[in-house]
């Protein structure tokens, strides 16, 4: 099976928390040997730090606990969140339990979101961040919880998550006003946008860091991949309309499974 087609379980689309083992260096490290996404990130950092960057009072100790840990690896080095941001290639988000065990998100770097915007989520429970997340929290975040509290150090788990994108863009930040799908279209027009996310314990501090890669596929291509075109094609299919609502697909979906 491609890499492509493991984007799609088998079965309707549904939310899962199907994770991989990995090492946390390998996903940290640079893979650019062109050093463009590093250099778009510093860009974005250095031209709007407040948008990109944050970090709570909780956030500190994480903030240095991870620098280090980036250091060790050899991947990066950087004493505050901006610059530390611009010198990785992933975003970073930083996240630890409050009094209650709640884990709360305290920070990080996030140059390329898809849609949605650091600061307004900055403090706030897991809970509140995946609350606009359609049949998100009913499903998963008891066993989100679970999982968070018993993560143990020294190794990545790995997780993806999709969408459709009418740019090739990797910064989607909403204030960008960046377009969603939308009719008239082509497939050589949208994107399959992928987040390779990884979640690494950070041992000292007791907090998380939550890993983003972005992956852009153009959608021409993934129609090439019998397995992942597939796939896709069962996922749009099966989606609740309310899920294809929130990912902005809504207008496009069925003339992508025309494609497809």
């Amino acid at each position: 099976m491609s890499e492509l087609a493991e984007l799609f379980p088998a079965g309707d689309y549904r939310h899962h928390l199907t994770l991989r083992r990995g090492e946390p260096r390998d996903f940290f490290r640079s893979r650019d040997a062109t050093g463009r996404v590093r250099a778009e990130r510093a860009r974005w950092l250095a031209e709007e730090p407040a948008r990109y960057a944050a970090l709570t009072p909780e956030g500190a100790a994480l903030l240095a606990e991870f620098s280090a840990l980036c250091a060790e690896w050899g991947v990066a080095q950087g004493a505050t969140v901006e610059a530390l941001g611009g010198a990785v290639e992933p975003d970073f988000l930083l996240l630890s339990p409050d009094a209650a065990g709640a884990f709360r998100l305290r920070g990080g770097a996030l140059c390329f979101p898809t849609g949605w915007a650091l600061g307004e989520k900055l403090g706030h429970t897991l809970d509140f961040v995946h609350g606009v997340v359609p049949g998100l929290n009913p499903a998963l975040a008891a066993p989100i919880g679970q999982f968070l509290a018993r993560l143990k150090p020294g190794v990545a788990f790995h997780r993806d998550n999709w969408g459709l994108a009418a740019t090739d863009a990797l910064n989607l930040h909403p204030a960008r006003g960046l377009a969603a799908p939308d009719r008239p279209t082509a497939p050589d027009r949208l994107w399959l946008r992928v987040e390779h996310q990884a979640l690494v314990a950070l041992p000292r501090t007791g907090g998380v860091v939550f890993g983003i890669r972005i992956a852009l596929h153009r959608l021409d291509a993934v129609a090439r991949d019998p397995a992942a075109a597939a796939g896709l094609r069962r996922a749009l299919l099966t989606m609740a309309p309310e899920m294809a609502a929130y990912k902005r697909i809504e207008r496009v979906r069925d003339e992508v499974v025309s494609w497809l």
